[in-house]
């Protein structure tokens, strides 16, 4: 979101919930403050106001904007802590797809070697991946197969949120159907299930049918198409 700049002084622990509050609204709100003002009825200039420090978000206004953001007690408080610790780096880890499974192989076409995690400072997750359920819910995923080149090559890095677990919204899914796994386009058809699209044209189409066995374990955020030179 774009906040206004600061005119008055504000504390250490008031920038600590503001801060929090910011990454709620990038978060879960897609960075749009009218979205968060329609979702929880919190007047955006009264935020405006804690932001510029005319007034400060002190306990009494934060518990009121807690329970109209459907937080739990003390949750500003806990986020902004998470947020100033002091080991910054963040450990986005492979995602374990055998895991989901419930201990069970999951088949990945062509897969050649994993990326086994990443490590990156906070301030790159709050630059670079804008929209996302958690820190803790990020992974990385290697990918596999032709069918996707022209967004990504097998073996480049695809940063995926496990907390997204349905296909409510069109996007790219890491899913699996029966134990064979994908990453692919998926496009909800009212009264017909869920097409898949591959972004390689030599592959065509298909329907997910309501009988399949389909698990979605993931939404991919970003890809990293690799190039030799």
């Amino acid at each position: 979101m774009k906040k206004p700049t600061p005119k008055y002084p504000i504390d250490a622990t008031v920038q600590g919930r503001l801060n929090a509050l910011e990454m709620l609204i990038d978060t879960e709100y897609k960075g749009k403050p009218a979205k968060f003002e329609e979702a929880t009825t919190v007047k955006m200039a009264q935020v405006n106001q804690w932001f510029t420090g005319y007034r400060a978000l002190r306990d009494k206004a934060l518990r009121r904007l807690e329970e109209k953001a459907n937080k739990p007690f003390g949750y500003f408080d806990s986020q902004a802590q998470a947020m100033q610790s002091t080991d910054d780096d963040v450990q986005i880890k492979q995602y374990d797809a055998g895991g989901s499974m419930g201990g069970g192989r999951l088949t990945l076409e062509d897969q050649p070697g994993l990326i086994k995690s990443w490590n990156v400072d906070r301030e790159w997750v709050r630059m670079n991946v804008k929209h996302h359920t958690g820190v803790d819910n990020l992974c990385v995923v290697t990918g596999f197969g032709d069918s996707m080149m022209g967004m990504y090559n097998p073996g480049d890095p695809l940063l995926v949120d496990k907390g997204v677990t349905t296909c409510e919204f069109d996007g790219v899914y890491f899913f699996r159907v029966g134990h064979e796994g994908f990453i692919k386009r998926l496009q909800r058809i009212p009264g017909q299930g869920v097409l898949v699209i591959s972004e390689n044209p030599k592959y065509r189409d298909w329907t997910i049918q309501p009988d399949m066995d389909f698990q979605v374990f993931a939404k991919v955020l970003k890809v990293w198409q690799s190039q030799s030179l």
